[in-house]
């Protein structure tokens, strides 16, 4: 199982106003930087928790079908799977009913459930994409408070102390900061 991101998030967990806000600085100059390191903290804090924070789309590439009809995911949380395709001998895409596909969003990892007929793969390698949408919702409000302060402290932390972390404790998320994202921490697959 592949899972390809397809794009960004419309938006981050944390603006620039928040930002600037809980720096306490009053000038924009810097907006690009602070804007850059809010997103890579979103991304370590992803990385960190083993979720997605913003809505996102996805896709996994699997080879097969499941044995057991079942598709564990690589990402959480699910919000809805968007469509699905099966690649036949020829290479065409032959779309996958809806009704075909179940998402368990309530399982950790969430699931996918084969629940009706399915084409038939055509290829033996990337032959099946399931497009997704993943994280807790569109905007900053649907994250839980807790990973949206782990992303603000974690960018904070990296412009207030910019090239003054070097080695091992520039990998690794500060105390503070990872006892946030501990109780939102999935295991891996």
């Amino acid at each position: 199982m592949t899972p390809l991101a397809l794009g960004p998030p419309a938006t981050e967990p944390v603006t620039l106003v928040e930002a600037r806000q809980f720096l306490r600085l009053d000038q924009t100059e810097e907006d690009d930087l602070l804007a850059t390191l809010i997103t890579a903290a979103r991304l370590m804090i992803e990385a960190a928790s083993g979720r997605c924070l913003i809505e996102q789309p996805w896709r996994i590439v699997l080879d097969r079908w499941p044995a057991g009809g079942e598709i564990r995911l690589p990402l959480s949380p699910l919000l809805r799977i968007d469509a699905a395709r099966v690649y036949d001998v020829l290479g065409a895409a032959q779309a996958v009913a809806s009704a075909s596909l179940t998402l368990d969003k309530a399982a950790d990892p969430p699931v996918v459930r084969l629940t009706g007929e399915v084409p038939e793969i055509g290829r033996a390698h990337g032959a099946i994409e399931i497009d997704l949408v993943a994280g807790y919702g569109a905007t900053a409000a649907a994250v839980p408070a807790p990973l949206r302060q782990a992303v603000l402290r974690l960018a904070a932390r990296w412009f207030e102390q910019r090239g003054d972390v070097a080695g091992r404790d520039a990998q690794a998320l500060p105390a503070a900061i990872a006892a946030l994202v501990a109780p939102f921490r999935r295991g891996r697959l």
